[in-house]
């Protein structure tokens, strides 16, 4: 990942981010070409502290069959993103640029097995069933047996032992703070939500600049 410094996360924050998503791409290489999938995932930690990204894919999905254990594979992981306009700006002779939060996780990936596989899918779906408090959590116990069953043989649960975190949080921190409220205060002015993200991270990095917005 192409990363300048002044928007380079460090790797709590890059972690943190991509474990809030919970939903990234996967690529994996199949020796001709990349192959990719899009999927929810949760992250967990080794004894040692190494994180491990755990997810889990159709049976028949070609990338069930490039989990050696040994191959690197990638996940991506997007948040927001927004264009902005040069006219936003209070500086003159600016250029249009887009602003976003990604991280990348690199490791090597291997398949679980059957006890892990349930224990997987209930932490997955326990980590999103969170967002919809205060609705009584979706439990797999509320499925009959055999359909659970059923479900489980149809997929394939993996974890990534993650090597290498990075991450990349475009949010103008490079400009003056002229420049950085007015294309906050823009970006909260849209109508797309990924735009009123962004504002609101803009702020929490120098909250100091909106405080008569607040009041």
């Amino acid at each position: 990942m192409y990363t300048p410094p002044m928007f380079k996360p460090d790797r709590a924050a890059s972690l943190a981010f991509a474990e809030a998503r919970g939903f990234g791409t996967v690529c994996a290489w199949d020796g001709s070409k990349p192959v990719a999938s899009s999927l929810p995932f949760y992250l967990d930690y080794a004894d040692d502290g190494t994180p491990l990204a755990a997810f889990h894919v159709a049976r028949h999905n070609a990338l069930a069959g490039f989990a050696d254990g040994t191959s690197s594979w990638l996940m991506a992981v997007n948040g927001a993103d927004a264009y902005v306009s040069p006219d936003w700006y209070a500086s003159p002779d600016q250029v249009p640029t887009w602003l976003y939060q990604a991280a990348h996780l690199t490791g090597t990936v291997r398949k679980q097995s059957d006890d892990e596989l349930g224990r997987h899918l209930d932490a997955l779906s326990a980590k999103f069933e969170r967002w919809l408090a205060p609705k009584p959590p979706w439990l797999s116990s509320k499925m009959t047996a055999g359909r659970l069953d059923a479900m489980k043989k149809a997929i394939v649960g993996l974890v990534m032992t993650v090597e290498v975190v990075e991450g990349s949080f475009k949010l103008n921190q490079h400009k003056s703070d002229t420049d950085y409220v007015a294309i906050a205060t823009a970006l909260a002015g849209q109508q797309e939500a990924a735009a009123k993200v962004l504002a609101c991270e803009m702020r929490g990095l120098r909250p100091q600049l909106f405080e008569s917005q607040a009041t």
